[in-house]
């Protein structure tokens, strides 16, 4: 650190009210320029007296790096003040043309979500079909999503092999941001549903900080979080961050439990005031025991309906689904003297999983419990290996008298599935009515063969800017230029490959001001998905292409700490392919045929601090889904949905206590199954609301205590296994107590 005096002018008007001066050992905070400096009172006294205050710069100790605007960890808010995920510009969500919602850190400890699936249940916009006990369906505005980003990289996982994603623990990330509509611009190949981005934790602090929490919750849930921050060396150029996990319970499922075990390590080291490198690793285990594999059946072999209890089990005692998630990463991020930053990096990842699962096929008899067909079981073990590079440079300039902004970069992914398994054998019939998960043997598994692979390779390159046209007009522009490759192959299909080359894919929003509050913003963007269905001339479909069109009015108040939004979108998704329900000649493969699917429809969200020491976020959306022939689509994702929660925290002498709840509802959803007479039967799923409630006591300034109630009414719903008529009941009522340290 430089040895020069610096002298702050302590103006009547400036330097009376932000200096307080208690006593000689009193030191003075001052925040500026996104430091936290400490001051000896000495020197507040000389600037509280009026005269030049000079500073010694060796007196000076910031205590953390400077900050990212975008950080929500530490600001007690429910919003964000800048987010990359729409596009590779840094923007507010005002300044932002299409619809963003965050869910802070804050948010997180307040409604307990601890992992992907609580955001997705909990995020404006977005739902999960949880079709069976370790898997799910996200999607939003009526269209699927199967891609989760980790710092704006995008981590793909074929769905039928998912394991466990969907329940990655949130302890490492900072926020989640979720942008809806397509986002070919930052993700290339993908959804035109919507994106969510985890942000990860930074080891920002120059001073030694932390956490620890212990968490005890229904059916014996019990777990421990630590989070550790500090510097390596008496400069703070060098600082180190780790956090740990552990969740370990039953559940409402009979026999069923699940052990989560999270670690991320990471460091950030100034090589120079300008150049920081940032790197870190992390770990995820997933231990489930008696999960289901696929759902309880809908119908009696008589074809009446059934009724289970919550309770019910369709797996056995010998039954597991275990996973890991490995994740390796390193970032060189470097701010040049005209403000432009450049930043290259790598990720690699890398999944497994182990299963031995039971499927029971079939109706059951309602007297005697025997199923239509019996039970199978199966043991599969994918492997994934994920590398992604990446590079981005991005500044302001200079034009026709005004200032700009540019970014560019290019990003290539590749991504390897190997699928071993030993067997898909039928075990024999049994009572499914009574308690028979220890009556089912755990099958003579065959020896590990190799059931299927595939090999995914994307790149692209890509180009925003956003024209400062006016003081109140603004225009992002944006293309990216994508390639994509799939070879796959199983033990059912011969090997094919699927390719797409140089898809431009355009983005294009304008945002006005309206007053110093309001703007309004209109945006054009689109996404492609390469696929590998057939047509009748043999040859595979072209890429399904997602438009997403979006106006709206957006609003910021408080200075950034409450935000507003209402949008009208239209999202379309063409040449999707759907079967003809027609074999090709001698073959038991399915012809194909391009069809369109549009989402139509309206959102509203207002997020952040109404008042101090009151924060909410409320938000709703209602859309149309439509195929061609104007026939409602996709109906399994629902097309209204509520999302709701807030937290109050009481004045005066009541202010150690902080109130809070929510309200999730969303509207009844349908599809079409088989029954047992194999004849097309609808399955209603009824519209249902999920309420919430917590309370925090603060019992000392680093102690506090906290708890949370889910599902406070005990509402019985399920989710459907649409491939299979199969369903997926919700949890029922629960409590979660848990105490935090901070120092």
């Amino acid at each position: 650190m430089s040895h020069n005096k610096t002298t702050l002018q302590a103006d009547a008007d400036v330097a009376a009210p932000r200096l307080n001066v208690c006593s000689l050992a009193v030191a003075v905070r001052l925040v500026a320029a996104g430091a936290l400096f400490v001051v000896p009172a000495t020197y507040a006294q000389q600037a509280a007296q009026g005269g030049a205050l000079e500073l010694d710069a060796t007196a000076i100790t910031d205590t953390v790096t400077p900050a990212d605007d975008a950080v929500t960890e530490g600001t007690q808010s429910y919003t964000t003040r800048s987010a990359r995920t729409a596009t590779p510009l840094n923007m507010s969500l005002r300044e932002t043309p299409q619809s963003v919602s965050v869910v802070t850190r804050q948010r997180m400890e307040d409604q307990d979500l601890r992992t992907i699936n609580d955001v997705v249940n909990n995020a404006v916009g977005v739902s999960m079909n949880r079709y069976e006990t370790e898997r799910g369906q996200i999607n939003a505005r009526g269209f699927e999503l199967n891609s989760l980003m980790i710092d704006g990289v995008p981590t793909i996982y074929d769905q039928a092999w998912s394991s466990g994603e969907i329940f990655s623990s949130l302890a490492m990330y900072d926020r989640v941001e979720v942008v809806r509509g397509a986002n070919g611009l930052m993700t290339g190949a993908g959804d035109p549903s919507a994106s969510l981005n985890m942000v990860r934790k930074r080891a920002s602090s120059r001073e030694l900080t932390g956490s620890v929490e212990a968490s005890a919750g229904s059916w014996d849930t019990y777990g421990t979080l630590g989070d550790i921050s500090m510097p390596l060396n008496e400069a703070g150029t060098v600082r180190a961050r780790l956090v740990g996990e552990v969740n370990d319970g039953n559940s409402w499922i009979d026999m069923k439990s699940n052990k989560r075990q999270t670690v991320y390590g990471t460091m950030d080291i100034d090589l120079t005031p300008d150049t920081t490198f940032w790197f870190g690793l992390s770990r995820q285990e997933n231990k489930s025991d008696s999960p289901s594999w696929g759902g309880l059946p809908v119908w009696y072999s008589d074809g009446g309906r059934t009724n289970w209890s919550r309770s019910k089990s369709i797996s056995a005692d010998w039954a597991k689904w275990d996973s890991s998630y490995d994740t390796y990463f390193a970032n060189l991020e470097h701010t040049f003297a005209n403000d432009w930053r450049a930043k290259l990096g790598y990720v690699r990842g890398e999944r497994e999983a182990d299963s031995s699962l039971l499927y029971p096929y079939g109706s059951p008899d309602r007297t005697t419990g025997l199923l239509s067909v019996g039970y199978y079981g199966g043991s599969y073990q994918p492997k994934t290996k994920q590398d992604d590079y990446f590079l981005q440079v991005d500044g302001p300039f200079q034009m026709l008298g005004r200032s700009h902004d540019l970014a560019f970069g290019y990003s290539y992914s590749k991504q390897k599935l190997n699928v071993d398994y030993r067997g898909y054998l039928l075990i024999g019939n049994y009572d499914f009515n009574s308690d028979f998960g220890s009556s089912v043997p755990e099958p003579d598994w065959n020896e590990k063969s190799h059931y299927g692979s595939s090999e995914i390779e994307q790149e692209g390159a890509y180009l925003a800017t956003r024209l400062n046209l006016s003081d109140d007009l603004k225009l992002i522009l944006g293309t990216r230029d994508s390639s994509y490759k799939k070879t796959s192959e199983d033990i059912y299909t011969a090997r094919n490959t699927t390719k797409a080359s140089h898809q431009i894919t355009p983005y294009a929003g304008v945002v006005y001001d309206l007053t110093d509050n309001l703007s309004a913003y209109a945006s054009y963007t689109e996404i492609f998905l390469p696929q590998s269905a057939r047509g009748a001339d043999r040859k595979t479909l072209e890429p399904i292409v997602g438009e997403s069109y979006e106006t709206g009015l957006k609003a910021e108040f408080l200075d950034g700490r409450l935000n507003a939004s209402a949008a009208i979108f239209q999202i379309k998704q063409d040449g999707l392919a759907t079967s003809t329900g027609d074999l090709f000649s001698g073959t038991s493969e399915f012809i194909y045929e391009a069809s369109n699917v549009t989402s139509k429809g309206f959102e509203l969200e207002v997020s952040g601090e109404l008042t101090e020491g009151w924060n909410a976020t409320v938000g709703y959306t209602q859309f149309k889904v439509r195929d061609a022939n104007g026939d409602a689509a996709n109906t399994l994702y629902p097309t209204k949905l509520l999302r709701t929660f807030t937290t109050y925290r009481l004045p005066g002498v009541f202010n150690k206590l902080t109130i809070g709840g929510g309200v999730n509802w969303q509207d009844s959803t349908y599809t079409y199954a088989n029954n047992p007479q194999n004849i097309s039967e609808k399955i209603s799923i009824d519209a249902y609301a999920l309420v919430s409630l917590m309370a925090r006591y603060d019992i000392t300034e680093n102690l506090s205590a906290q708890l949370n109630a889910e599902n406070l009414t005990d509402e019985k719903y399920f989710d459907v296994f649409e491939a299979y008529g199969g369903l997926t009941y919700g949890a029922p009522r629960s409590l979660t107590a848990s105490a935090k340290y901070r120092f």
